[in-house]
């Protein structure tokens, strides 16, 4: 194994009920004073909203809220609970859904204790070394947001979806009660799922080295999510397989992956971005459009990655019937795999290339992607 650094600081509290504890988990860190904050209001006729506030009343949490967090999340919202975070004085903020809630928590976090413009540290302007208190409840699992240091969001003015990445941010306890994730629509297990495996195939595919140990991790979350996936479609209330799959989203990017690793990157995530800031595609259906074409294209860069993948997780043996296999789960989910599945047009292709291309250019991968290979990656979409 190369040399590495494995820091994760966060506390997991995994389980049934686990969410009607959250004020307890929250006092013990000497919270007084919260900014809750959700997606839609469905959490108010499921009965957790209620059940939240109740725990926080009875261990003395005083909280504000912040509602209506979309998918694929925005800075103006983000922007907003820095304004509610100072203005009321909170030393925390509790986030209640999934990844979109929970990154826009973290950048709030990093906000309510900076006198800037809080985009300037989604933006690379000024590193978020600190922030406020982080709690969650996490109601979908798919970005392991619940276990990192990440954010990610879209400042919807000028269409750049960026984070960051701090320890300031690792949530201080993540609630994952995985019944809570039982009436997640099939699209968006599909999506999910995707994402997570997104999360280990970038590293898996791209980096010069993996040790065996890593190597095997990172196909066990892989193995686990697609059999598990399998089950929650036809039976969304399957307990043993709900909570598989919401610890294999926590593993599949709390670091874990990274040990030993070198050389890795995660150019799929970074082509994706530009498809859900410009046209608000949901992250993990962007990936699967972009998975088999940039697969194909990738592939002969690391052929023998590509056929151990093959072999370790679908039982083939070259690297096209890897291709072909990752494309056909894609397609028996649910998920799209084609640019007009998601309405984007072939005449919107030379619009992502330049759009992509200047994350492209921040990156300095230029010598990987230019303009005309991203446009021919696109055109295999």
């Amino acid at each position: 194994m190369k040399d590495f650094t494995f820091y994760n600081p966060t506390r997991v509290e995994f389980g049934k009920d686990k969410e009607n504890k959250i004020g307890e988990y929250m006092a013990l860190y000497g919270v007084k004073k919260a900014l809750f904050v959700y997606g839609s209001e469905r959490i108010k006729t499921t009965g957790l909203f209620d059940k939240v506030s109740l725990s926080l009343g009875e261990n003395g949490i005083e909280f504000v809220t912040l509602g209506g967090i979309k998918s694929n999340p925005v800075i103006s919202t983000a922007r907003e609970g820095v304004r509610l975070a100072k203005e009321n004085g909170v030393d925390a903020v509790l986030a209640v859904g999934g990844g979109s809630v929970l990154d826009t928590a973290k950048v709030i976090a990093a906000g309510a204790v900076y006198d800037g413009d809080v985009w300037d540290l989604c933006s690379y302007k000024k590193y978020p070394d600190k922030a406020l208190k982080i709690f969650d409840i996490l109601t979908l699992s798919a970005t392991g947001s619940e276990m990192n240091s990440s954010a990610v969001i879209t400042n919807e003015e000028t269409t750049e979806k960026f984070g960051f990445s701090s320890p300031a941010a690792f949530p201080t306890v993540s609630v994952i009660n995985p019944e809570l994730q039982a009436t997640v629509s099939k699209d968006y297990l599909a999506y999910s799922a995707v994402d997570i495996l997104s999360h280990c195939m970038d590293l898996y595919f791209t980096a010069s080295y993996i040790p065996e140990f890593t190597a095997n991790h990172i196909e066990n979350i892989i193995k686990t999510v697609i059999r598990t996936t399998d089950i929650l479609l036809n039976n969304p209330d399957d307990y043993e397989a709900r909570s598989e799959f919401a610890w294999s989203a926590a593993q599949a990017l709390n670091r874990s992956t990274f040990a030993g690793v070198e050389g890795n990157r995660y150019d799929t995530h970074l082509i994706e971005h530009s498809l859900s800031a410009l046209y608000d595609v949901p992250h993990g259906a962007g990936l699967a459009v972009v998975y088999p074409a940039w697969t194909a294209w990738h592939m002969p860069t690391n052929r023998s990655r590509y056929e151990r993948f093959a072999q370790q997780v679908f039982g083939l043996q070259t690297a096209e019937e890897e291709i072909d296999a990752l494309t056909n789960w894609f397609i028996s989910i649910g998920a799209p795999v084609k640019l007009d599945q998601i309405d984007v047009g072939a005449d919107k292709i030379e619009e992502i290339a330049a759009h992509i291309y200047r994350t492209i250019e921040m990156a300095r991968m230029q010598s990987m992607y230019s303009k005309e290979t991203l446009i021919e990656l696109l055109n295999r979409m």
